[in-house]
């Protein structure tokens, strides 16, 4: 089993500019990319067209390209795998979404396994990531919170980490964040 110290080392050495690093920690996390975007499928429904090894790949593909971020720690590298998973998801739904509403000239592209996502839960989900990005305009850290536990599937102590802030916050965030965002989605469902 590899360490954590370990895999916040080849991050160091990726971030500073050392492919070699990079092409050593890709197998070392692979499994929990895997399971990171197993759990941001799941919360879609069985049926989604984005099938986990086309988010894992499109995933890999934009954090190959941040080689300017300074890397803390593993936590820190699946906080922001996350929120790219997320980005690309909510994209992908965004675009059926406008494809049913007739949407021109979008070609849909099957990356799949297949499956469809049911229209009731991408507009779930699409409401809550609206609702998520309202949040952040007055409250990072809590869009934050909710982004790393909600789509990132990370513990209290893994966001704590990442935010460098202690585990009290995390849960007071968490739980003021889940009482907003209940809020703001049934308001404006109404």
């Amino acid at each position: 089993m590899i360490s954590s110290t370990e895999i916040t080392g080849l991050l160091v050495d990726w971030g500073n500019g050392d492919q070699i690093a990079l092409d050593k920690l890709l197998p070392l996390v692979e499994r929990e990319l895997h399971n990171l975007a197993r759990r941001q499928l799941r919360k879609v429904h069985p049926g989604e067209t984005l099938q986990t090894t086309a988010l894992i790949n499109e995933t890999y593909l934009l954090l190959i390209k941040q080689n300017q971020v300074d890397w803390k720690n593993r936590a820190h590298f699946f906080g922001i795998a996350a929120q790219l998973m997320r980005r690309i998801l909510l994209n992908h739904l965004r675009d059926g979404q406008r494809e049913k509403r007739g949407g021109k000239g979008i070609i849909r592209v099957s990356l799949s396994e297949t499956t469809v996502v049911t229209n009731a839960k991408a507009v779930e989900l699409i409401a809550l990531d609206d609702a998520l990005e309202r949040l952040a305009l007055f409250d990072k850290r809590k869009s934050r919170v909710v982004e790393l536990k909600f789509f990132g599937g990370l513990s209290v102590e893994e966001i704590a980490e990442v935010l460098r802030i202690s585990t009290a916050t995390v849960i007071r965030d968490w739980n003021m964040a889940r009482a907003w965002l209940g809020r703001e989605i049934t308001n404006g469902s109404s």
